[in-house]
């Protein structure tokens, strides 16, 4: 976005309304008084405090992946463990004008290359399923929180054929590997209500929500435990909403809020999928 000719209000807008939905203002703030894309970018991706940070999400996966080295395969671990050190690398000599474009596509290129390994190698197991179940969760929390900083084009009332600024809205699709799969879809102008239709209710779009809701349920069923029940229902809940909404009945009742809904029970079937799996149960 800082590469398409915006004023500097409409840039520092559209930065604060990412930072908003990535939660991270906050955070950015105790470090920077004022908005400036050079320091968003060093502060998502290579700040090493930041644990919201591109550099610490690497960090952890490495070191998750190192705690349940037993449960991957060796070409699994090494595309992770790799990862990391080339981050490491790139943290160490990072430089004022280094590449953002450059950086980003490696990320992005990493990240196919790992969920490739993922799925080419893996023994379909427990470890296999709960790997998906976290990809899907992740993606459908990132996705709705990509709608949620352009959620203001879509609010009750307003003009679904009219685009403010459709440089912003095809960055978005660029950004989600969408924009192809858009035009292929739709082959037609780019509008706030198609995009958010292909991003929330296509079952054959990998990063829409109803896909990503689909995936963590069915997952869900081939690890379901004594504990796991009602976590399995809001699930499949979640599934069948988003299967059966129209995007008309999303529209008439605001985008934003149906994004700040939809990530709420996001994060509660997070908190139930540790609860159910990964903690102990409490002695009665």
């Amino acid at each position: 976005m800082s590469l398409l000719p915006h004023s500097a209000a409409t840039l520092e807008k559209s930065l604060h309304a990412t930072m908003t939905a990535l939660l991270m203002e906050d955070a950015y703030r105790e470090r920077y008084s004022t908005i400036e894309p050079r320091a968003v970018f060093e502060f998502v991706s290579l700040d090493r405090d930041y644990s919201g940070s591109i550099f610490s999400c690497l960090r952890a996966a490495r070191e998750n992946a190192r705690a349940v080295r037993g449960s991957l395969t060796s070409e699994l671990w090494v595309t992770l463990n790799s990862t990391w050190l080339d981050a490491r690398s790139m943290a160490a000599r990072r430089t004022p004008g280094a590449d953002i474009g450059q950086f980003v596509e490696w990320v992005k290129e990493r990240s196919h290359l790992t969920r490739g390994v993922t799925i080419g190698t893996m023994l379909r197991d427990e470890a296999f399923h709960f790997t998906r179940i976290g990809t899907f969760l992740e993606r459908a929390d990132s996705t709705a929180r990509i709608l949620t900083a352009h959620q203001g084009d879509l609010v009750p009332g307003a003009d679904a054929g009219v685009v403010p600024d459709p440089y912003e809205w095809s960055v978005l699709l660029r950004a989600l590997s969408a924009f192809e799969v858009y035009r292929r879809v739709y082959r037609d102008v780019i509008t706030p209500t198609k995009v958010a239709q292909m991003l929330i209710l296509r079952d054959d779009m990998p990063r829409s929500l109803l896909r990503c809701c689909k995936e963590v349920y069915q997952n869900l069923r081939s690890v379901a435990n004594e504990h796991s029940a009602e976590t399995e229902r809001r699930a499949g809940e979640m599934h069948a909403m988003l299967h059966f909404t129209r995007m008309e009945d999303i529209a008439a009742g605001g985008l934003p809020h149906f994004l700040e809904a939809f990530l709420g029970r996001v994060r509660d079937l997070g908190d139930r999928i540790a609860s159910d799996f990964l903690v102990p149960p409490a002695e009665a």
